[in-house]
């Protein structure tokens, strides 16, 4: 999600729509304890490792497709190509609500998601002698000529109307090498998770042991929900509003493929995902379940303000490269809930674990 300075579900809209109805203020003590336990356990197990999992298969797949459209340049392995691309995005996107940890640490996010692409540049490269093997990708400094967008830029080309026969046997080289690359970043952080690899789950656990990253539990439920707003911010106040101020389609996030409101409204998908302990199809004890056992307003309201940010995108009819010309007024809604909610997750979230987490 570094700027240079599957799609939501109808059933999804459903459950948005639904608050919480199932909890009471009367929880005891021990209940409470007990529950801030399993909300940090199932972080770890139900959305954090789960998510980066299936983006690692999504990535596998996204990289085999690209190697038959490497082996066999045809409109059939192009339009499968892009399919996955689409997915694996879908995937990613969501992920970027735990935007915590690895990712942003050892630099996992900017080597895949920073835009936008430097034509300059990747005509330079493509016309080089670099033989654009995947270590050569690795070594690359610009880091918008690795990871989606520059994939996006050669699948779709600059108008979106990519034919196989335009690609260039250089172009599908370096999109197959990029591929390869981004499976081999998926998987790098996907073991930074997991008891075989860096373990980061594991300093999550631990949390209010005195160790760190999270020495108290406090801060480990901040940095989730400081993660959700984030977010928020991310998508209302950069990648929204900068080209929607500039009226620049140029700098919008995901330009070629047309895929930028669905990049955006999986953003905040995945936010409410994570806020819930509904994550691709996972299920376990959240934030949710921690702010409703003692203040159930706040939960309905922090659920109806997700509710209102995710449906005003779907008053946006064209993508979001037209619509910071021809639907400001639809664009700039949808900024306003963000905005709101952002504000509720900072303050009003962030206050109430203050409150009531005490380890």
């Amino acid at each position: 999600m570094k700027k240079l300075i599957f799609l939501f579900a109808a059933t999804g809209c459903i459950a948005l729509a639904s608050c919480s109805k199932d909890s009471d203020n009367s929880t005891s003590q021990t209940d409470f304890a007990t529950l801030k336990d399993s909300v940090l356990i199932d972080f770890v197990a139900k959305t954090a490792i789960p998510g980066y999992e299936d983006l690692v298969a999504k990535a596998t797949t996204f990289d085999n497709v690209v190697t038959a459209l490497n082996a066999t340049p045809n409109a059939a392995n192009l339009a499968a190509a892009q399919t996955a691309w689409r997915n694996m995005r879908s995937t990613w996107e969501q992920c970027e609500g735990y935007l915590i940890g690895p990712v942003e640490d050892d630099n996992y996010d900017p080597n895949m998601d920073t835009w936008p692409v430097d034509y300059v540049q990747m005509d330079s490269l493509l016309a080089s002698a670099n033989t654009l093997e995947v270590t050569d990708i690795e070594a690359l400094s610009t880091l918008s000529l690795r990871g989606y967008h520059p994939i996006e830029y050669i699948l779709w080309g600059t108008d979106g109307q990519r034919t196989a026969e335009s690609l260039t046997a250089r172009q599908i080289k370096y999109i197959n090498s990029l591929t390869a690359d981004l499976k081999n970043t998926c998987t790098k952080l996907r073991d930074s998770w997991i008891t075989s690899g860096g373990n980061y789950g594991a300093k999550v656990l631990a949390a209010g042991k005195g160790t760190q990253p999270f020495t108290t539990k406090l801060s480990a439920f901040v940095a989730i929900a400081s993660g959700l707003a984030d977010i928020c911010g991310e998508v209302g106040d950069s990648k929204m509003k900068e080209p929607y101020d500039a009226k620049d389609p140029s700098i919008v996030e995901s330009p070629f493929s047309g895929n930028s409101l669905a990049d955006f409204k999986n953003n905040i998908t995945g936010a409410y995902n994570v806020y819930m302990g509904k994550f691709l199809g996972n299920e376990g004890k959240s934030l949710h379940h921690l702010v409703a056992a003692k203040n159930l307003s706040l939960d309905n309201k922090i659920q109806q303000q997700f509710a209102a940010a995710i449906g005003s995108f779907d008053a946006i009819t064209l993508p979001y490269e037209k619509a910071i010309i021809s639907e400001r007024v639809q664009s700039l809604q949808v900024m306003t809930n963000l905005a709101t909610l952002k504000t509720t997750l900072e303050e009003d979230l962030q206050a109430y674990l203050v409150a009531n987490v005490n380890d």
